[in-house]
């Protein structure tokens, strides 16, 4: 644990960092032998949740990378209809994989087995503007602003009939974890964190930063012109590739992992929610009035009490706090662990065993 943090100093790498990604431009070969350093990487053995089936607590040897994940399913859960994987056996602790942009499930092809196969019922949902989750009502607004997609997991939760669950994420399911520890904590078990506490505010937003602070944001600024809404809709697979590479630029993805997530793009609501996310975020636009007391709660930054593991990777190509700036927000049990072996900020689908471990170790707690 560090010394106790200055408070403008976190402040300025949390705002930072909750204006999220991408700096970096080149796409390298991922370093092998990635498993051996994973397992070197983490402080602590990890620990099996012990309700859940399998008592060695090892993890399957490193298989061939997962293509799919078999038949998804749907269900109806507060204002949509969601689409998700499902893996694991039906009365193992839950855990809830939540992706971000612009990635989709695939994000935890090859976690939700090693998952599964450690004894978790694992739940991989679509978030909102993407995939196969639509809208159940075409009056509804489509809205992007984080709350509401921590709504979602909980109305998710609700009709799966779960009454907690592990919550991991990066990206937007990161800060959705982290949202849910905050406002709901009564419905998370643990919660493991890619990028740490990323819980924002549309005041942070709006507060200027010195240019090589605000450089890797353009895609922000860019997403704030009607221009920059046109360009996403015409060029939305090339935007998410460049992103892609600029996060992640060790991770040398080929074109057939790429194009099964940027399939999930091609949801009629995805570019309205993507950028009405982007621009509430500035403070360019309003939310709705009927959220406005979670957000006011959500922009006191406050502490998550709940058991959490923080997990960052050694070649994050987004702009990211350092752990020492976020480990105060953790009043629970917390540990941080750095993964080595060039992964950048798709950590999931680049280190799947590191993510896997992370999970299983906070289930312990």
């Amino acid at each position: 644990m560090s010394e106790e943090i200055n408070h403008d100093q976190m402040n300025h790498e949390l705002i930072n960092h909750d204006r999220r990604h991408f700096l970096r431009n080149s796409a390298m070969t991922i370093a092998a032998g990635e498993f051996a350093m994973v397992s070197s990487a983490f402080a602590q053995p990890s620990k099996l949740n012990p309700t859940t089936p399998n008592p060695t607590n090892v993890l399957p040897s490193k298989p061939a990378p997962n293509t799919s994940f078999g038949p998804l399913k749907q269900i109806n859960a507060g204002l949509l209809n969601v689409g998700y994987a499902e893996a694991g056996p039906a009365k193992g602790t839950p855990v809830i994989l939540l992706h971000g942009w612009p990635y989709d499930i695939y994000s935890f092809v090859d976690v939700a087995p090693l998952l599964a196969s450690a004894g978790f019922r694992v739940i991989v949902p679509y978030l909102r503007g993407y995939g196969t989750t639509s809208f159940l009502s075409s009056a509804t607004f489509r809205n992007g602003q984080p709350s509401v997609v921590a709504l979602d997991a909980i109305a998710l939760m609700d009709a799966l009939k779960i009454e907690k669950a592990i919550i991991a994420g990066f990206d937007w399911g990161a800060r959705t974890a982290d949202i849910m520890a905050v406002l709901w904590p009564e419905r998370c078990k643990a919660i493991v964190s890619v990028g740490g506490y990323l819980i924002g505010s549309q005041a942070s937003g709006k507060v200027p930063l010195p240019p090589k602070a605000e450089y890797p944001w353009w895609y922000q600024f860019y997403f704030a012109t009607d221009h920059g809404r046109d360009g996403y809709e015409k060029y939305r697979h090339d935007f998410a590739k460049l992103i892609w590479q600029l996060a992640s630029p060790k991770w040398n993805f080929d074109d057939a992992t790429f194009d099964r997530s940027a399939a999930s793009f091609d949801n009629p609501d995805h570019v309205a929610i993507v950028i009405h996310n982007y621009r509430w975020r500035q403070g360019l636009v309003a939310g709705e009035a009927k959220y406005d007391d979670l957000e006011k709660r959500l922009a006191e930054a406050p502490v998550i009490s709940v058991p959490t593991i923080t997990l960052e990777g050694d070649a994050n190509g987004a702009p990211h706090a350092d752990p020492s700036a976020y480990a105060k927000k953790f009043s629970g049990k917390y540990a941080h662990h750095t993964i080595n072996g060039g992964v950048g900020h798709n950590l999931p689908q680049e280190a799947p065993e590191a993510f896997a471990k992370a999970v299983i170790e906070v289930a312990g707690y």
